[in-house]
């Protein structure tokens, strides 16, 4: 039975105009932005929301994913993968997953389905892997069977370099209807000395992207180069967010470190900066790497936080709500919330968080009825009906 818990009311006409920036503290650093509204863009007029709770009991949720029949897979990080149903019960444990080494911020992470589940029940997800040497983010695909067994369990990527340390792993993975795959990968916690992330032959701190059989699309940047072939874009710190955009184009969303969350829309072959450049601060408040937030040779992102919102999962909006039509849907892990950016274009033009009372948002899923569902840290997947 669906419990309704909170109701969050509409504080603005329809059609008014908020100037103010959302409120989010005083920043960590004092750089200037690159151009107008690349952070603290105008607070929106608050959304009316009703939020219930559709499923409840989960370990540490990580990922979650519509099967197009009601049911949705959803990742547990300690090592587990479950059926939600439509009425909000929870399956046991799905058997067929590989060793996950749920360690520090790794476990079991991402889940998603193919573009022709209902043809051909193939599953991908990524997951920490213990190897020689240490753990490393890796993405596998298996056949989801009737009996709820994953079969035909395969790694499609397995990341190079591993390091003992149990931070930064990432990482989010969606299936194209062209056969390729983007996987989103980690700096593995090396900070602004790590020399691993603006490397182009390691896979540290790049979007990847391969075919769905782990083989190589013929048109990446680094095909035929000294850089490694599954590479797309480099100099990221560690994207727990992706999403298509309406404009068909691969967006990120990344932890800074001490301030400098970036939204990026990144291109073929180009350089994100980190963690040469930064928005924000080390932690213990020293200048990251150059001290400087940007330079020449690396790509602006399209938006910035300072302080964080600790990013997780992030969907576009198509559903039937006409005012959210098109906005991008953050989880905040830090302070906790649901962030929402309007867009023009590639740019962002206003700002509202929702559900700042439910604690670490980690993923977000939008429904064919217009609804939101929302995986928490505490276990929770929540149900948000606009309008």
């Amino acid at each position: 039975m669906i419990r309704k818990i909170t109701l969050v009311a509409a504080a603005a006409a329809a059609g008014a105009v908020a100037w103010a920036e959302v409120r989010q503290g005083r920043p960590n650093a004092d750089f200037t932005p690159a151009f107008a509204a690349q952070t603290r863009a105008p607070e929106l007029p608050a959304s009316p929301v009703t939020v219930s709770t559709f499923a409840s009991g989960l370990e540490n949720p990580w990922g979650i994913a519509p099967l197009g029949n009601g049911q949705f897979l959803v990742t547990e990080r300690p090592g587990t993968m479950r059926l939600i149903n439509a009425d909000g019960s929870v399956s046991g444990p799905l058997p067929g997953l590989p060793d996950v080494a749920a360690e520090g911020q790794g476990g079991l992470l991402d889940v998603a389905v193919s573009p022709q589940f209902a043809q051909d029940r193939t599953v991908f997800w990524t997951y920490a892997k213990s190897v020689r040497g240490g753990l490393v983010t890796a993405a596998a695909r298996a056949t989801l069977g009737p009996d709820g067994a994953l079969n035909d369990v395969a790694d499609i990527f397995v990341q190079d370099n591993p390091a003992r340390n149990g931070r930064h792993f990432g990482s989010r993975i969606i299936p194209m209807a062209d056969g390729t795959v983007w996987i989103t990968t980690g700096d593995r916690g090396a900070g602004d000395s790590g020399t691993l992330v603006q490397d182009v032959t390691t896979t540290h701190g790049k979007v990847i992207r391969i075919n769905a059989d782990g083989s190589i699309p013929a048109d990446n940047p680094f095909v035929g180069s000294d850089g490694d072939d599954q590479i797309w874009s480099l100099g990221h710190r560690n994207m727990q967010g992706a999403a298509i955009g309406p404009d068909g184009a691969l967006w990120t969303i990344e932890h800074g470190p001490r301030g400098g969350d970036e939204l990026n829309r990144p291109q073929a072959g180009l350089n994100y900066g980190w963690p040469v450049v930064s928005y924000g601060i080390n932690y213990r408040g020293s200048a990251v790497g150059s001290g400087q937030a940007r330079a020449a040779q690396f790509e602006e992102p399209v938006y910035y936080w300072d302080p964080v919102i600790a990013p997780g999962g992030m969907m576009f909006y198509d559903g039937a709500y006409a005012d959210w039509r098109g906005d991008l849907f953050i989880g905040s892990l830090n302070p906790g919330a649901l962030v929402r950016l309007k867009l023009s274009g590639a740019q962002v033009v206003g700002e509202e968080r929702l559900l700042t009372d439910v604690g670490r948002v980690r993923d977000v899923q939008v429904l064919p009825d217009g609804a939101i569902l929302v995986l928490t840290d505490a276990g929770d997947v929540l149900r948000v009906v606009p309008g």
